[in-house]
């Protein structure tokens, strides 16, 4: 019988998992955010938890600040730094230690996105449309797509691959976006010869946060309790948040899906079962579950925020740490970029 492509990913997957366990060395993550906003409850728990996790496992981290893809479906692109001093606060805060931690920002990386030019060789326009990110956007906005947004997949692959990263943190949703990297990198080293590395997927289960509105958690719909968020703030969010008229507080996502998020939160928080927490609530009601679910949120972020403060009084030593990280990307970069010239022939 053929096995599936996740069937593959999930056996690579447990393999990388084991090899992390025993012996990390050689091991490289690379991911990132776009600096559109604040990280907030749901960013931490699906991703920046798990880099901390591997950072301190000893995988040698990259982190992405994209800005230039911000670009790619915004216009207003006036508040991109302060959305980075924003990301670098939150990464630090959250426990990433910039003393080892690669952080960086697309725009000050030339040779990262000159690669961009023979990846986009390898790759036709019909399989960039396929892409699940590309064709949902495309969906949306009636088939009318920037050039960038197009080429946002190869865009990943060429973050990916500059540095070597060969640890990809992904759902199951985003395997797609791994496997073009993968392609690209095939394709260039049977075309040009051996040069990169098929990265592998580190797939895990991301919990799935909703709004406090009920829909999905996003900067954007002012529905998500940020890192660095007051405690004063996170209490009138919470305060706000939709549950039902049942009085007797279940844990039941299918049927009863505010309630179970907030459920899931201060689980997630305390670390404990949801289910659990709510058989302790009982009959209390929504108003008894809104302050456990405040007073854990608070709880668990208290010393994050703390921390995160203490940075926020400190911006130059927050863009001495991105300087850094750009430096330490630009040199990577231009000797992968010199490599791909030598395969190429490009070496004049």
């Amino acid at each position: 019988m053929t096995r599936s492509t996740f069937d593959v990913a999930v056996e690579r997957s447990d393999a990388l998992w084991g090899r992390i366990q025993k012996n990390p060395e050689g091991l490289r993550v690379l991911t990132g955010d776009r600096p559109t906003g604040p990280l907030h409850l749901g960013h931490y728990f699906g991703t920046l938890a798990n880099r901390v996790r591997l950072q301190r496992a000893g995988v040698d981290v990259f982190l992405v600040i994209a800005d230039y893809q911000v670009i790619t479906d915004r216009e207003d692109v006036s508040s991109i730094k302060q959305n980075v001093r924003e990301l670098m606060l939150d990464y630090l805060a959250a426990g990433i230690d910039e003393k080892t931690a690669t952080i960086f920002t697309h725009s000050a990386v030339p040779a990262l996105n000159q690669l961009m030019l023979p990846f986009l060789s390898l790759m036709s326009a019909a399989e960039l449309r396929r892409n699940p990110t590309v064709k949902a956007e495309s969906e949306a906005v009636g088939g009318s797509l920037s050039g960038l947004l197009l080429t946002y997949p190869v865009h990943q692959a060429a973050d990916i691959l500059f540095c070597g990263g060969n640890v990809v943190p992904v759902g199951r949703d985003q395997l797609p976006h791994l496997e073009t990297t993968r392609l690209i990198a095939h394709r260039f080293n049977e075309r040009y010869g051996k040069v990169f590395a098929e990265p592998d997927a580190l797939l895990s289960e991301t919990p799935l946060l909703l709004g406090t509105d009920g829909g999905k958690m996003s900067k954007s719909a002012h529905n998500s309790i940020a890192l660095g968020a007051s405690e004063d703030e996170t209490t009138a969010l919470i305060r706000r948040a939709k549950t039902d008229s049942e009085r007797v507080i279940t844990y039941d996502p299918e049927s009863r899906p505010e309630v179970s998020n907030l459920l899931l939160v201060a689980a997630l928080c305390q670390g404990r079962d949801p289910a659990e927490i709510a058989e302790e609530i009982g009959d209390a009601g929504s108003g008894a579950l809104k302050k456990l679910v405040t007073e854990s949120v608070n709880e668990f972020l208290r010393p994050m925020r703390s921390r995160r403060a203490d940075l926020a009084k400190n911006p130059d030593y927050l863009w001495s740490v991105l300087r850094a990280g750009n430096e330490r990307a630009n040199a990577i970069a231009d000797t992968t970029l010199d490599d791909v010239r030598r395969h190429m022939g490009m070496s004049y």
